[in-house]
């Protein structure tokens, strides 16, 4: 298939940038995303251009670095699928492609699609962790956890903190990020010591790297290529009004 790119170019953070138009052709169906990317770069190193910079790590959907917003959807048009997991089979011969980086203020540009997204590792180092002496593996798998709270800690750990949720989000809101990463700590008996003080401080860390409010808009959880649900959030804002309301 043949395609048609519209890049977002932009040397660094504090230059402007722009859209460049780029032709894909003899593009395999069977190709991922990225590596489609892959060869236009090839075909832009043979004649002396500057190659397309963009994110990308494990290319298995589980590092979370290959956020790409494409014709105005985060990841792409596949639900529940990174970029590097997005195939061409689900584009048209012929297509024209918008290709831009994670638009949202505590993401700057670093260069072309790459985003700085620092703002969530410090979110996380306000309170995404657990201090309190649990003891070794053995110690661990000897603490009872019923059913659904496993279930439910699973499956809000499966955020690998891509940033879609940020990008789609019209408010620019990490509600759906901070949320899981408070969640699955929360629910587990090893989190619920520190529990109050966690949310307390990952909810002041969010708001102080600039991320917007949450309206319940659902373009998050729309996007979001683990399927982390809403539900996290309810979860989190009662924990934070608890927290609230002992530290009166």
């Amino acid at each position: 298939m043949n395609l048609t790119l519209r890049i977002w170019r932009q040397k660094k953070s504090d230059t402007s940038g722009k859209f460049v138009e780029y032709k894909a052709d003899d593009v395999s169906p069977d190709m991922s995303f990225l590596e489609m990317l892959d060869v236009v770069n090839e075909g832009l190193i043979k004649r002396g251009e500057e190659p397309i910079a963009f994110d990308h790590d494990c290319r298995e959907g589980i590092c979370g670095t290959c956020g790409m917003v494409i014709n105005g959807v985060a990841h792409g048009p596949l639900g529940a699928t990174t970029t590097c997991q997005l195939h061409m089979r689900h584009f048209k011969d012929g297509q024209v492609l918008t290709i831009e980086p994670w638009r949202a203020r505590p993401f700057p540009v670093i260069k072309d699609l790459i985003v700085d997204r620092s703002a969530f590792d410090r979110v996380i180092q306000a309170g995404g962790f657990i201090s309190a002496r649990t003891g070794g593996a053995p110690d661990g798998n000897s603490i009872p956890v019923s059913k659904p709270d496993a279930d439910l800690a699973m499956d809000a750990a499966a955020c690998i903190g891509c940033g879609a949720c940020v990008a789609a989000c019209k408010n620019a809101s990490a509600m759906l990020f901070v949320a899981a990463k408070v969640s699955h700590l929360n629910i587990l008996p090893q989190g619920k010591p520190e529990k109050e003080r966690r949310v307390s401080n990952m909810v002041r860390a969010m708001d102080e790297e600039g991320f917007g409010n949450c309206t319940v808009m659902g373009s998050c959880e729309a996007v979001c290529p683990k399927e982390i649900s809403l539900d996290v959030i309810s979860r989190m804002n009662r924990d934070y009004m608890k927290a609230l309301w002992r530290s009166k």
